[in-house]
């Protein structure tokens, strides 16, 4: 969804499940022995600072091998049919710059993962087509658009 150079990090949603471990959990899911697990997903944004994404499902999991040490990798499923996914039950979210998970894939969708502009798939930012601090809203997909760095940092606040 946002650039790969991103953070991100899961945290579980309370449930009965929450003492198993992770994989586990995915691993269940997948042989139908117990329902996907719910965690919430963190962006870091810069040291200290970081976004909440959205509520996920944990659908599955796999290991490999990165800089010689095994890791695991989990598949993610936004929970689109929860409260915490749906802006219309967040009124507080009326004008926030956070851009929900759900309206991050609707644009990624529509933009195909590249740059309006240019094609680029690097470094792509989700950018306020009229900026947030001209009173753009982060809501709707309407209003948010894909730009590699480049072009959104040349971009600024101007509306195009």
């Amino acid at each position: 969804m946002t650039n790969r150079s991103s953070t991100r990090r899961a945290r579980r949603k309370p449930t009965d499940a929450s003492r198993r471990p992770r994989a586990q959990a995915a691993r269940d899911f997948k042989n139908e022995r117990a329902p996907a697990e719910l965690v919430n997903v963190y962006e870091k944004i810069k040291v200290g600072i970081w976004t909440f994404n959205g509520v996920f499902r944990l659908v599955d999991v796999w290991q490999e091998t990165a800089e010689q040490r095994q890791v695991f990798k989990f598949k993610l499923v936004l929970a689109d049919d929860l409260e915490e996914n749906d802006p219309a039950a967040r009124p507080d979210l009326a004008h926030n710059r956070m851009i929900p998970s759900a309206v991050k894939l609707e644009v990624w969708q529509r933009d195909e993962g590249k740059c309006t502009m240019c094609a680029s798939t690097d470094n792509l930012h989700f950018d306020h087509i009229l900026p947030f601090s001209k009173g753009g809203s982060s809501l709707l997909a309407e209003n948010i658009q894909l730009l590699c760095a480049r072009h959104n940092l040349a971009k600024s606040d101007r509306i195009e």
